[in-house]
């Protein structure tokens, strides 16, 4: 990600080992060793002409390769248990395992954020439950993957020759009272989610942006365009600090 004309320097430096400071007019050696990160493929960045061939080759000494979280086994669960016990000496949280199923879960999940969703996901757990052991139900829904399942569909024969009348009306005014809410918009599940979470910290506002993994000038923005849509006066309580 270095601008190119940088890499020209890095490059230089790593190759003599000194460098003169800015406004200084004497050159100096050091010894350093280089330890490189990168979560992009450097060699597509050369062939797009976005990194130096020949610094790549210069750091390329010994690759070290980090797999994804999801690659890694049952390092999910043992990553996941120090966070558990951890969070939950801060929170003052009686959490110390989970349950077989919370487990099966954690391992099937493919950790698209790798370590710091797992970590963002056990701190949700800590805060926003109690208990000795972390279950399913306690799991986010990306991990819980719960929902309603689809009812099996009636056999045509059965519904056509052998249900009388009288229990199809009655699965009519059952499948009328299980029909799934209408949608709601968008903003308002939000607002309510926002709304909730800002409660369950007791008006705590950073902290519920923290738990929701946005930052607390958002939460402010959102609640006071809520309020001018709704045409109630600017209150000082819905600006951030920066605009009070």
């Amino acid at each position: 990600d270095m601008d190119i004309n940088l890499q020209s320097k890095l490059l230089r430096f790593i190759q003599t080992g000194s460098f003169l400071k800015v406004g200084g007019g004497k050159t100096e050696k050091v010894d350093v060793r280089f330890i490189c990160a990168t979560n992009r493929d450097p060699l597509k960045a050369v062939e797009a002409g976005e990194f130096r061939e020949d610094l790549y080759y210069r750091l390329h000494v010994i690759p070290i390769y980090m797999p994804p979280l999801r690659e890694r086994g049952n390092d999910v669960l043992e990553i996941a248990r120090a966070f558990l016990a951890a969070y939950a000496s801060e929170e003052g949280r009686r959490f110390r395992a989970f349950t077989s199923e919370a487990e099966a879960r954690l391992l099937a999940y493919n950790w698209p954020g790798n370590v710091r969703q797992l970590q963002n996901i056990l701190r949700n757990i800590v805060v926003l439950n109690d208990g000795e052991v972390v279950g399913g139900d306690m799991l986010p829904p990306p991990l819980r993957g719960d929902g309603a399942a689809a009812p099996a569909a009636t056999p045509m024969s059965e519904s056509v020759d052998t249900v009388p009348q009288a229990a199809d009306t009655d699965g009519m005014a059952a499948a009328e009272q299980a029909a799934p809410p209408p949608v709601r918009p968008l903003w308002q599940i939000e607002k309510d989610t926002i709304e909730a979470a800002i409660r369950h910290c007791g008006g705590n506002i950073p902290r519920a942006a923290a738990l929701l993994e946005v930052s607390p000038s958002t939460i402010y923005r959102k609640r006071q365009a809520w309020a001018q849509a709704a045409g109630e006066p600017a209150d000082a309580d819905l600006k951030s600090p920066a605009e009070i």
